[in-house]
């Protein structure tokens, strides 16, 4: 049995205002969105004085104010919040969405950000084992009466986390990274989704270390969910398309692996992408989601895959 495509919006809040994101999140309920990602920054590197709202905030609040759309983060900072009250944050929010909340989460990487707002940034290596305890901890609080582990850089000690989330034995955690090394090997043990981001080298060959992984641990791939983050050049016309497409050419890493054309040629593109084993798109659209291009993608390129 095939599973079935998703399309997500990739939403980065940057130069949106409340008002803004909640008619957009409605937009994109209306339209069968199926959720619409956030993003877990204090600012946009290269635009730091846009206005730009906190994301476990900002989750809450759009929770409230759908009735169908899912809600997430691509990707929450491990290392912005102790994973304990994380997890105590989401369960709160799961509630408020009445079982709609999506949990993307990651290790961090902006370090500018960290030493602005007086976060220490560990090496690499560090950061990923502190992702890993965070994982541990976040899943018993999640699932378990009472959460105890102690790690080197986080314990918890018949911890409680009432109520449950609505979601059981948790909502969707979905990983987004594609180290083959360490991250891949973190998506086979925990997660529920594999976010591959934008800019790889070869789909394939990361599928096929994660599919690695997987072996090693014991899992079928087939239980975890395939999502792609990617960058949509959409347009009526060719010309439409070049034109937006030349636009697009700044935003890297999202145009080395994103695809472009007309809601036919899209269909074909995207096509291709689910036959490598793809499930889920997280969608950038290229000139940022303005209400005509979201209408033009689900009207005449979303229905294709129903």
């Amino acid at each position: 049995m095939s599973k079935k495509i998703q399309f997500d919006l990739f939403s980065p809040q940057a130069g949106q205002s409340w008002h803004q994101l909640e008619e957009r999140a409605h937009r994109c309920e209306k339209l069968g969105f199926h959720t619409m990602w956030l993003v877990d920054h204090m600012w946009t590197r290269g635009m730091p004085d846009l206005d730009h709202h906190e994301c476990m905030a900002l989750m809450a609040g759009l929770s409230a104010k759908t009735d169908k759309l899912r809600i997430g983060t691509m990707v929450i900072c491990n290392n912005y919040r102790n994973p304990a009250l994380l997890a105590k944050s989401l369960a709160t929010i799961d509630h408020i969405s009445n079982g709609r909340l999506e949990i993307g989460y990651g290790a961090g990487w902006m370090d500018e950000e960290y030493k602005a707002y007086g976060y220490q940034f560990p090496s690499m290596g560090t950061r990923l084992k502190m992702f890993e305890e965070g994982l541990h901890i976040m899943k018993a609080m999640l699932s378990e009466k009472r959460a105890t582990y102690k790690g080197r850089h986080y314990s918890v000690e018949e911890a409680i986390c009432n109520p449950k989330p609505v979601q059981q034995p948790h909502p969707p955690i979905t990983i987004g990274g594609s180290g083959e090394k360490v991250m891949l090997k973190l998506v086979a043990r925990f997660a529920d989704r594999w976010n591959c981001p934008a800019g790889y080298e070869s789909f394939e060959h990361k599928f096929n270390v994660l599919k690695s992984h997987c072996k090693d641990v014991g899992r079928d791939v087939n239980t975890i969910d395939i999502s792609e983050q990617l960058l949509v050049c959409i347009g009526q016309s060719d010309a439409e398309v070049e034109a937006k497409w030349k636009a697009a050419q700044m935003l890297k890493p999202f145009v080395s692996t994103g695809i472009k054309g007309t809601p036919k040629q899209l269909i074909e593109e995207l096509r291709k992408r689910v036959a490598m084993g793809i499930t889920t798109f997280v969608i950038f659209f290229s000139d940022f989601a303005p209400p005509p291009t979201l209408e033009l993608f689900a009207k005449e390129v979303m229905p294709a895959f129903a």
